[in-house]
């Protein structure tokens, strides 16, 4: 990713052959090209950064994770480390929930 000056980050210039369109209401683009306007940047711009970054977001959280080997062996030895005693957090789990009645 190539970080650019007003913070935001775009992907590395790769060829774009693909193209993405989508309907929407009058309020829905209004309200959309205000929020470019503010952001001083041009329509594309804005909604694909918007767009990119929930994409992320929604992808983050879900179970599948893919992890270069380097990754995954550290991934493993993190798991595979002894547990470390947190008496504040079994103290909490000791107490009674506001769920138990």
């Amino acid at each position: 990713m190539i970080c650019v000056p007003d913070g935001h980050t775009m992907e590395a210039v790769a060829a774009k052959s693909e193209r993405f369109a989508v309907r929407l209401t009058a309020e829905q683009d209004a309200l959309i090209r205000r929020a470019a306007e503010v952001e001083g940047t041009d329509l594309t711009n804005f909604t694909l950064t918007a767009t990119l970054a929930h994409a992320r977001e929604v992808l983050a959280d879900r179970r599948l994770f893919m992890l270069g080997e380097p990754a995954w062996s550290e991934f493993l030895s993190v798991l595979d480390r002894p547990v470390s005693p947190k008496p504040r957090l079994a103290k909490l789990f000791a107490e009674p929930s506001i769920f138990d009645g």
